[in-house]
Order: structure tokens, then sequence, then C-alpha cells
């Protein structure tokens, strides 16, 4: 899909749909513009629906979205995150989020860009006559978009317009009110249903990267989760379980990097391409659509971004246990970049603390210090940079995965568990996981362990943040213990409601019936 998405760019031009009227009295000159694009004169064809379709994946790589800015509503709010300074780019994790700040309003935007775009796709392809497979497959993909989007804008901001419809068929846009959040919910539930029966369950090489039923099965799956819906959420887990159509990498570190996207255990990935195009990515023919996120996980010196910290709560969590071979567990040396001189043998390789140039920590630094850095996305052994910009924001290509099936695997354990307690199915889930990693069995089994195991699995894959969120564990975790953001400005500003984000202002001025989040 890369591919047919780099080809296809020139079309995004043609998803700004808009209407030309002309106010005159006169009426020879109340004549519709030719050259003007609008909804009766493109929404014409199966390669206007196909088009319409790949606008929608469109903002998902938009620097605005994944291929940079989300990353500061997501992990750089958990507690594993240290953030440097008090720029809008921190001010979401240190709880003191300016309504008119840039991240929060660009974020905002590029999602609902995606869910307009499926708005329109879901209204007009149905009347276009085409192959039923082919237009089944589109509003599939449509209906996920949709979901996935509002998933995001719902778990950031919770209170949100719900918008089903085109903006060009709505009456009164100002009349347009936050829904309560179990209409989103419901709409979302709907949303996956349809895909994962209209959506197919691979796409040709071609197509690698479009939206499958399996990712609708997982991501509806993680709805009921979120909700505490726990029956609902294993049953659909377990279909992904039982379909054979996943498995887990041998090795672990092969989900992090360009050479081996789209595997095994990838369900959703977001797919970025270094295509060249060096300028500021955004959603139009000719921006960069690369990995410009990395800048903001690379070690110091790696970066010229301000950069980040990681906790030591955290790596001592990863140390705490050792493998079947007495050694650290391999996700360590994926996911950060410390001070040691232990080493892993791990699927054939001996795996060390090391970063870009192949240099050891105290290559880069003193041999007394003790700050902790990310490893995991940066890619250099692949893409064999120097530094996360040595090629501009987008010179590198790693795919973000979104959905991996060891994820599934966790959450399925997690349901299990709040139904049954420890039991065997939650205890093969979960261990499937460990054993992957080396790691022993477990032989019984307490929410902590699963809360542990996530960290270890999926630190900065955009989960932790949200897994506090729905356990009711910010205030606790993050709030109380102002430490875990001293690089920037601590969690003083906390105000019950601020574990969601600020309306952005732009969004109120311009509707005043929409009403600011508790807190701020």
């Amino acid at each position: 899909m890369k591919n047919r998405m780099n080809k296809l760019k020139i079309s995004l031009a043609l998803l700004a749909v808009f209407a030309f009227t002309v106010n005159c009295s006169d009426d020879i000159l109340d004549q519709p513009n030719p050259n003007a694009l609008t909804p009766s004169s493109f929404w014409q064809s199966a390669e206007d629906a196909e088009k319409g379709i790949i606008g929608a994946y469109s903002p998902l790589t938009n620097i605005l979205y994944y291929s940079r800015f989300e990353v500061f509503l997501s992990d750089y709010r958990d507690d594993v995150i240290n953030g440097f300074g008090t720029s809008d780019r921190t001010q979401a994790s240190y709880f003191n989020t300016d309504p008119a700040g840039n991240p929060i309003k660009w974020v905002w935007q590029a999602m609902y860009q995606g869910v307009t775009r499926a708005n329109e796709v879901l209204f007009r392809v149905p009347d276009i006559e085409m192959d039923q497979t082919t237009k089944d497959n589109i509003l599939g993909e449509a209906h996920f978009i949709r979901a996935f989007n509002y998933f995001n804008l719902l778990n950031n901001w919770r209170n949100i317009p719900l918008i089903t419809i085109p903006f060009t068929e709505i009456e009164d846009p100002q009349a347009i009110v936050q829904a309560d959040p179990s209409e989103v919910w419901a709409l979302i539930e709907s949303d996956l249903q349809a895909a994962q029966t209209l959506l197919p369950e691979s796409w040709p090489s071609d197509q690698t990267g479009r939206a499958t039923s399996g990712a609708a099965i997982a991501y509806l799956g993680k709805a009921f989760l979120y909700q505490q819906k726990f029956a609902e959420a294993k049953a659909e887990f377990q279909k992904i379980i039982s379909s054979g159509n996943y498995q887990l990498m041998d090795n672990y570190a092969h989900n992090f990097t360009e050479e081996f996207e789209n595997n095994a255990e990838s369900l959703f990935e977001i797919q970025l391409i270094a295509d060249g195009n060096g300028a500021w990515g955004g959603d139009a023919p000719n921006r960069g659509k690369g990995s410009g996120y990395q800048p903001d996980f690379a070690p110091a010196g790696f970066t010229n971004q301000d950069g980040m910290t990681v906790n030591q709560w955290a790596l001592d969590l990863f140390l705490d246990e050792r493998t079947i071979n007495d050694e650290i567990d391999p996700r360590t040396f994926v996911t950060f970049f410390w001070n040691t001189n232990e080493t892993t043998t791990y699927e054939g390789e001996v795996l060390e603390s090391k970063t870009y140039l192949d240099q050891s920590y105290t290559d880069v630094y003193d041999a007394s210090a003790t700050d902790i850095y990310g490893n995991k996305w940066l890619d250099w052994e692949f893409n064999g940079l120097s530094q996360s910009l040595a090629e501009g924001w987008h010179g590198a290509g790693n795919n973000l995965r979104m959905m991996r099936y060891a994820d599934v695997l966790l959450m399925f354990a997690e349901a299990e568990f709040e139904l049954s307690g420890s039991s065997a199915a939650a205890l093969d889930a979960i261990n499937q996981v460990r054993a992957r990693a080396d790691m022993p069995a477990f032989t019984s089994l307490t929410m902590k362990d699963i809360e542990d195991e996530r960290i270890k699995e999926l630190t900065f894959e955009r989960t932790r943040y949200f897994d506090l969120l729905r356990w009711d564990k910010v205030v606790d975790v993050i709030v109380n213990n102002p430490d875990l953001k001293s690089r920037s400005a601590g969690t003083s500003a906390y105000k019950p409601g601020r574990e969601y984000m600020a309306i952005p202002q732009n969004e109120l001025d311009q509707n005043p019936n929409l009403v600011q989040n508790d807190g701020y």
C-alpha cells in the first residue's frame, strides 16, 4: 500500500470537496463552474471511490498525527517518559495543556479529517455502480477508519462532537453539540462490527497495509475492553486467536524495523515511507510521510528536539526478573538505551545496549552517566542513519505498528482474568508472549502481572497512558508522583478532569454550543 499511496498522493487534492455557488440575480450568471469539484461531479466511478478511501487513510501519515505529533498526546503523557522542557510538546504530559496550543489543535484536526473523509465515502460510495465486493471492501475500510479515529478522539478528549454525515449535508453546523461518550462508543462498536463483515482477511501484496477484518475484530475487542465489557472483549479476541491468521514473530525486535514491516504479528500499521520528500509533512502531495516521531525518542546528542529520558522505575521493572537463561529480558535492549555492560543472547544474536553508529553507552556518554533513553523504533541498524534527523524529518520509513498479536494475547488474558481469574486460558495467552522473550512461564496470575507485562511488551507503542486512564490510575500513578515529570514542570498543574485534553479553543470559538472539558 505504501507504493499505492505514494502514487495516489496527487489525488488528495480531489478530496477537498466544496460546493461553488454564485449569489447573483441574473440567471444567466448563475451557472456552475465547470472547473470546480463538487460531490455530484466527483463521486461517479469505482476509481473515484478508490481515491476517496485512500484519501481517508492519508491523515494518519500527516506529521500532525502519527508521523509525529500524536506522540505528545500518548507516550509523552505516560509514567515511562520524562520529557524535557515546558514547550507545547510536553504541556499535556504535565497536565497544563493550553486550549489554544498547537498539538491538541493539530491532532484533533487530523483525527476529524479522517472521520470526515470516511463519512464522505460511507455517504457517497453506496450510490456508485461498481463491483459489489470492491464496494463492500471500501465501505468496510471507511467504517474502520471512522471507528479508529473516534476511538482516539474519545480517549483523548472524551466529550466530542459525533458527526456521521458529510459536513455539506449538515443544515446548521453551529447546532452541533458534544455527544454523550456512550453514543460514541456505540458508533465505534457498530462501525467495527460492520467493518469485520465487509473487509477481507487479507489484501493482494500491492495493497498491503489496508485495514482487514482481523484489524476490525481486534479493535472491537479493544473497544469492549476499554468499556469493561469483558465477555464481549474476550469473544472478539478469541476470534483472532482461533483464526490462525496471526502469530508472534520469533524475534521480538522484528516488530520495530522497516525490514520486517507488515509481518505475521501485525494486525494494523501506519504505513510510513521515506519517499525523499523532506518538506514538513502534511496532508498534501509532495509532503514527507516518514517517521517524524523518531527524533522524540532518540537519545541526547542524536536529535535536535527537546527529547526525553526514561524514568528509572521503568528500567527497574524490566530488570526485576531474568530469562530462563538468567539473562536480561531481551525486550529491554530493544526498548531502552542505558548504561550497562551486560548482554543477552537471543535468537542467535548477542544483544547489547547500543545506539546510532553501533555505539555503546560509554562510547557516547560519561561512564558514570545514569540517564536512560529510548531505543525502540529508531531502527538505526537497518537504515544506517547517524542520528534521528540525518536525512531530515522523514528520512526513515519505519512503519508504526498500532495493533500486534502480542497485544491481542495480553488483552485476551486481561479479559479472561477479569471473568475467571487466574485460569488456564489467561495463563496460556500471557505465557505465549513471555516465552517469545525467553521469560519463565507464570504458574498463577494477578492483575499486576498483566499490567507489568503490558509495560514490558508494549512500552512506546501508544498504549500505556490509555491503560492507566481506563484503569482509573492516572492520579495515583502520575499526578501523585511529580518526579515522573521532573524534567518539565512536575504535576502541580493537575486539576480534576485534566486526565483528558482540553477542547481546542478554535473549536469553541467557532461553535458556541461546545463546552470546554472540566479542569480547563
